[in-house]
């Protein structure tokens, strides 16, 4: 491939197609602080502050979307996930980039590089060396708070097992940084039953809860005990990510707590016995979250491992997770409308991973909303695959359509990198553009003013009030 031009793409107007759109991004929408109130960043790295060093550590090592990008730019596994020396690793991420045109790694690169080092020249083998060398000179002086704190992060809030102790996150508290790092309730763990692993996780929950888990009840109880262990230490977010069907199905204490006893004793439950385990959770875990104001958000749609020699060679989260084309409606309905019945239904967040579902998410969110929390029932941002240019302009879009787009808690990062906070630019970039471009049609009045204050609810002030978090 030709070497590309030096021209700088990140420029101020970045995606802002109108002067409206320039006006909106530059007046209101670029210095407002972040809430990231969903990511997967490493506790401990915070907490311990090192430099971060060196860039491919900092950029690639976990970053299944640029591994997916080399894999399909035929790059060997030893240079993305192996053994690869860190500079080898970079040069052949650099080889690929070019080759990335279009798809969101380009932009995202190119707005990394621009941001943390002031790199205007694109990505290739023939800047590799040059670029290697300016990002490691300045992570050499960059601790992970240090840039959360350039980025204006005021709130992380991290994803974590109910079995963590949580050491990490007193330990970041008890420094005093910028940014206030919050845990978040990832339940997964808890729905695996009728796997192997799922007896050796309770022990490991009965010895974090103090509760010697012989019994259903004692389950529930040792779930409570690590949510209210959460609470106390700042959580205020609980997730849901696993990735098949989901099917809701009702059953009795009694018929759960038979059915449960029956796994301790290593008995193999039936697909209709784990679902009605799991509607039962699901209902207790809604519960519980209302108790203590919590949002939850449920992530829905992925298909996951789907590669299983690559997961055999690599481990989890190698980057071979794909959309689902999975059922969803019924499921959400009866959830939240059981919980809703009895006025225990948490403010509640869905993420799509499958586009083709957008409309399906957001109706069914406008089911339950209710008065007292504007917004209490959100439409998630883009996700995953969805999380770029074309996926974020559809769930504003739809979202706009059927529900109340002013009221939405805006972007957040989804990440392992302490190098990938620019997404919540280039969100608030196109969501300037998409504002302008109606206004410029005729379709939405032309008051600045106003337009500018719902850009900056979307991208800071909801979620503040939203989540009520310390700051």
């Amino acid at each position: 491939m030709k070497t590309i031009s030096s021209k700088p793409l990140i420029t101020a107007n970045f995606l802002l197609q109108s002067e409206i759109a320039e006006t909106l991004y530059h007046k209101y929408a670029k210095d407002m602080p972040i809430i990231d109130y969903h990511n997967h960043l490493c506790p401990k790295t915070i907490a311990e502050n090192k430099p971060m060093n060196n860039i491919t550590d900092a950029w690639l090592d976990g970053d299944h979307y640029k591994w997916r990008g080399m894999r399909a730019n035929g790059i060997d596994e030893k240079y993305i996930t192996g053994d690869a020396s860190l500079e080898v690793r970079f040069q052949k991420w650099a080889e690929t980039v070019p080759y990335t045109m279009r798809n969101p790694l380009f932009h995202w690169t190119q707005l990394e590089l621009k941001r943390y080092f002031n790199v205007d020249t694109v990505l290739q083998p023939s800047t590799a060396s040059e670029i290697y060398k300016q990002a490691n000179a300045v992570l050499k002086e960059k601790t992970p708070a240090r840039l959360l704190e350039d980025m204006k992060v005021e709130v992380a809030c991290t994803t974590d097992d109910p079995t963590d102790d949580l050491r990490y996150h007193k330990q970041i508290a008890e420094k005093g940084f910028y940014t206030k790092v919050y845990p978040t309730f990832r339940v997964d763990n808890l729905f695996f039953i009728g796997k192997h692993s799922f007896v050796s996780y309770l022990e490991k929950l009965s010895e974090v809860s103090g509760i010697q888990i012989t019994s259903h009840a004692d389950f529930l109880a040792a779930i409570e005990a690590r949510v209210v262990y959460f609470n106390e230490r700042g959580c205020r977010l609980s997730d849901f990510g696993i990735g098949e069907a989901l099917v809701f199905e009702e059953a009795k204490n009694d018929e759960v707590a038979a059915i449960f006893n029956r796994n301790l004793k290593g008995e193999l439950l039936s697909t209709i016995e784990i679902n009605k385990f799991r509607s039962h959770l699901f209902v207790y875990l809604g519960k519980q979250y209302h108790k203590h104001n919590w949002t939850q958000q449920y992530h829905l749609g992925v298909i996951r491992n789907n590669n299983s020699r690559l997961i055999e060679q690599v481990g989890a989260d190698a980057g071979c997770d794909s959309i689902g084309d999975y059922p969803v409606a019924e499921f959400m309905s009866k959830l939240f409308n059981t919980l809703n019945s009895t006025d225990q239904l948490a403010k509640t967040i869905t993420y799509n991973l499958n586009p083709s579902q957008n409309e399906v998410f957001a109706t069914m969110m406008g089911n339950f909303q209710t008065g007292g929390v504007p917004g209490k029932m959100q439409f998630g941002t883009g996700w995953w695959f969805n999380d770029q240019k074309d996926g974020m302009e559809k769930q504003i879009n739809t979202l706009s359509n059927m529900g109340l787009l002013s009221r939405f808690v805006g972007m957040l990062t989804d990440s392992r990198s302490f190098l990938s906070f620019p997404r919540h630019e280039y969100f608030r970039r196109i969501l300037c553009n998409i504002i302008a471009n109606d206004v410029a049609e005729g379709l939405l009045p032309d008051d600045i003013e106003f337009l500018g204050g719902m850009v900056q609810d979307i991208c800071y002030n909801n979620a503040l009030h939203y989540f009520e978090f310390q700051i």
